[in-house]
């Protein structure tokens, strides 16, 4: 990955993955590019689950997988945790407190994970027991990022982590000084990277909750959906024929 000059960040279900007509023709059109693009997934799957949709689509090898909402970052080589991050992520965390806090909401149903490096909840009920589980882990001062997506998923998450987070300590650590970037997401839980302020896609089938994203010069609306909308944006940021970075 350091030594490529373009990278594609992207979430997995709705953006990379979701139109296999679509992808087809991306990948080959990065394949036929005259510079080799890094691949990293930010995903909010948990690692095996992102293994298992990436056999089961076929998809390439990335240079780096960011799984569980930003909560872990893992290697091309051997899939192998960053271990700066996770002590990073582990620092303060208190998943056993936050359940014990979630419990009092009947409306939030706990997800099974196999692991407790993120506490994840779906609502079953009103909108209102979010904000009111929020105020909880706030008046418990509890560390903690709160992440609403979908209109149904909250994900709560070690303090710091989130997919922006974990994207730009990928990129300020691994990543070729002055990479040409593309960040592509379609839910909540994309904002805080397609926030960034690098060029970024909103995918065209995005979920209602970031089409109240602010405008900005970096920040491009596709009309494709999926794989799709990425390879428009690219072409809206990097052109069809990209030039070798000198």
């Amino acid at each position: 990955m350091e030594n490529k000059k373009y990278l594609l960040a992207t979430d997995l279900d709705g953006t990379f993955v979701g139109d296999q007509e679509a992808l087809t023709k991306l990948l080959q059109f990065f394949k036929d590019s005259p510079d080799e693009v890094a691949l990293v997934y930010v995903t909010g799957r948990h690692l095996t689950s992102a293994q298992t949709l990436m056999s089961e689509e076929d998809l390439p090898s990335p240079d780096m997988l960011i799984t569980d909402v930003g909560t872990s970052i893992y290697h091309a080589d051997g899939l192998r945790e960053d271990p700066y991050w996770k002590a990073r992520m582990q620092k303060d965390w208190q998943p056993e407190r936050i359940v014990e806090i979630a419990s009092a909401f009947p409306s939030l149903n706990k997800q099974k994970l196999p692991d407790d490096r993120r506490v994840s909840f779906t609502l079953s009920g009103d909108v209102g027991a979010v904000n009111e589980f929020k105020k909880a882990l706030v008046d418990e001062s509890i560390a903690h990022s709160f992440i609403f997506s979908s209109n149904r998923d909250i994900d709560v998450l070690p303090l710091g982590a989130g997919k922006g987070n974990a994207l730009e300590y990928a990129l300020d650590r691994y990543a070729m000084n002055g990479v040409k970037l593309l960040i592509a997401g379609d839910s909540g839980n994309d904002w805080d990277m397609l926030s960034l302020g690098h060029p970024s896609v909103i995918v065209g089938n995005a979920q209602p909750e970031l089409l109240e994203m602010e405008p900005c010069e970096n920040l491009f609306h596709a009309n494709e959906k999926c794989a799709g909308g990425i390879h428009e944006a690219w072409v809206h940021f990097y052109g069809e024929h990209r030039q070798t970075v000198r």
